[in-house]
């Protein structure tokens, strides 16, 4: 009978990829790798794996940091909280274990950021401890290797996988082991054209038999995709330009933008200008319409922004004081941490 586990074991030797965080039990570089790979592929990744290790070596290098230069520093990776989680449980560590960050589960899945996944990943490869991973990769690949249809969404699928994920572990090296799984999942058994015809479970596999390859995992509903109506404010005035930085409750907490009118649909010139909240921004100040860009569409996990900026000249009076807002010098905008909308932006047109 196929021994699945030693397989997937033996392909992992032969075919893993190199990365810095697989030549470390150091957990707050291993941590560091996983918050950084969540939702974002290892050639993305990688490159900030490495600005953030340098810049902060260690836990507490990073709980010193400033939150503006590490949202600086994660600029153009989305998923923007992460980065706040990352810096608000570097502080918690270095307040509580100074240097040490924490490799057992039990400490770690207490920690802002980090559920039963990162948890399980970080004290397997780190301290040893028999702990099954089950990310995306894992669900793949275990849903069509034993043909399971189960939502993995679900709680019911959760559970089901974590068990599988459980029996199948190899307690003696779970860290390499839980590795070789993602692994696998992410290089042979992909998302999309998977390799079958040279996979070493191809004879076993349930899914290719029945011909579901394609149809596994299941999830159980699609999240509703909100539509949004950004129209910015960009405001000049002698070399300098007007910025806003992000609150909470809503996307790219914490980052900068400009001044923004958000509307219900599209929206012209003059529908846009008989508007309370943009007559709030302009305080009454004379101004013209220099510049209006084309609609741009920014799509995130589960919202689509359309974008329009609006560049105003005041030729008359300075840009009217506003709370909240903020005059940059155009030569210091490097500093500050942007959406990728927003640097999109100013890339072209600054």
């Amino acid at each position: 009978m196929m021994d699945p586990t030693k397989i997937i074991g033996k392909w992992y030797q032969a075919n893993k990829r190199e990365m810095p965080w697989r030549t470390t039990k150091d957990p707050y570089l291993i941590w560091l790798s996983e918050v950084i790979l969540q939702q974002t592929r290892v050639q993305q990744g990688l490159p900030y794996y490495l600005k953030f290790s340098a810049a902060y070596p260690s836990v507490a290098d990073l709980a010193a940091a400033e939150e503006d230069q590490v949202m600086k520093l994660w600029q153009g990776l989305g998923y923007y909280s992460r980065a706040r989680n990352m810096l608000a449980t570097a502080r918690t560590v270095t307040r509580q274990w100074g240097r040490e960050f924490p490799s057992d589960y039990e400490t770690l899945i207490q920690l802002k950021g980090i559920g039963e996944y990162t948890a399980s990943a970080i004290s397997s490869i780190a301290a040893n401890e028999p702990r099954a991973v089950v990310d995306g990769n894992v669900y793949r690949l275990l849903s069509r290797y034993f043909g399971l249809s189960t939502p993995i969404d679900t709680a019911a699928g959760k559970r089901e996988f974590a068990s599988l994920a459980h029996d199948l572990l190899d307690r003696q090296r779970p860290g390499e082991h839980n590795q070789g799984m993602m692994e696998f999942g992410a290089l042979q058994c992909r998302p999309v054209r998977p390799g079958c015809d040279t996979c070493p479970l191809a004879s076993a596999c349930v899914a290719l038999r029945e011909g579901n390859v394609e149809r596994l995992p299941v999830k159980s509903s699609r999240p509703r995709i909100r539509h949004r109506y950004f129209n910015y404010l960009v405001l000049r005035e002698n070399g300098r330009i007007w910025l806003k930085r992000r609150g909470t409750g809503d996307i790219w907490q914490s980052l900068y933008d400009f001044p923004l009118v958000e509307t219900s649909g599209p929206v012209d010139e003059a529908g846009l200008l008989s508007r309370d909240d943009f007559r709030e921004i302009l305080k009454g100040k004379l101004f013209s319409v220099k510049y209006v860009s084309k609609v741009t569409k920014h799509v995130l996990s589960h919202q689509v922004i359309h974008a329009r900026f609006w560049e105003l000249r005041f030729p008359h009076a300075p840009v009217p004081e506003h709370n909240g807002f903020l005059r940059v010098e155009e030569q210091k905008m490097e500093s500050y941490a942007f959406p990728k909308l927003i640097s999109n932006y100013l890339e072209n047109n600054l």
